[in-house]
């Protein structure tokens, strides 16, 4: 009996010591998509730090805003803005896409947008409405497409944003790039700041570009950011995560977050 006691704890021993042995099995992914969207969804409903520098932003730009009015213009005064995190918060379109698995897609943005249950973000409309207050004219520039004018429109108007009409609005055409549509406003009038998310929103140099051409090219207009450009912070999605695909080839869940992880520090 004692024999038998011996043989088999010195087999459960060995077999504990084989286990010890054994490597740690590692995650090939972070699943970065889509769940983190989710996570960056979470910080822009609940953080009271977004909330701080959505308020920052907003504060800067009338700050700015009232500089500009104190100088000699030959053509009247317009900001122009981007809208969605900029003005409109979609976080819980991101949330839906996480809990769903999915990644962003046109037809499930635009039965979004249709719902028109975008909330505002902070600070926005109360700078709006000052800057319309004091006869600035405000352009809505939106990659947001034509179908989706109606219910971008409504949902402006829900929050009583000055000048939401489609004579402000100009959404994106054959082109995602804003150039041509800043132009035209720049045509009539004196561009006072420009306000969005994405880089793109305020200069046609950070269009299609690679990620380290972008960085090179905000150090170069370093001084410009605070100044003509007021940033608000997306951290959900935008064109930074984008070009991390660039010619990579990256159409998959699973490829985009091989690339994400080997972009990773």
């Amino acid at each position: 009996m004692r024999y038998f006691s011996n043989t088999f704890f010195m087999i459960a021993f060995l077999l504990y010591c084989s286990g010890c042995n054994q490597p740690a099995v590692n995650k090939s992914s972070l699943d970065l998509q889509p769940n983190g969207q989710a996570w960056g969804a979470l910080y822009q409903q609940r953080a009271a730090e977004y909330k701080a520098l959505a308020f920052q932003a907003y504060n800067l730009a009338q700050l700015r805003l009232d500089q500009q009015l104190k100088l000699k213009s030959n053509k009247p005064l317009a900001i122009i803005t981007d809208i969605d995190e900029t003005v409109l918060d979609n976080s819980p379109y991101f949330v839906a896409l996480a809990k769903q698995g999915e990644v962003y897609s046109d037809s499930s943005w635009v039965k979004w947008t249709a719902l028109v249950k975008c909330d505002t973000v902070p600070g926005s409309v109360r700078f709006l409405k000052y800057a319309a207050s004091k006869g600035i004219t405000i352009f809505y520039i939106t990659n947001r497409f034509e179908q989706e004018r109606s219910p971008t429109l409504k949902n402006l108007n829900k929050w009583a944003l000055p000048q939401a009409d489609s004579a402000h609005l100009f959404l994106m055409g054959m082109d995602d790039s804003k150039e041509q549509r800043r132009m035209l406003v720049e045509n009539k009038y004196q561009i006072a700041l420009l306000l969005g998310d994405s880089l793109g929103d305020f200069d046609k140099f950070f269009d299609h570009l690679t990620d380290s051409v972008r960085t090179v090219h905000t150090q170069q207009t370093a001084n410009l950011f605070g100044d003509r450009f007021i940033v608000l912070p997306n951290t959900m999605y935008g064109a930074w995560e984008d070009v991390l695909y660039k010619d990579k080839n990256a159409n998959s869940i699973d490829d985009k977050n091989k690339v994400l992880e080997n972009d990773l520090k």
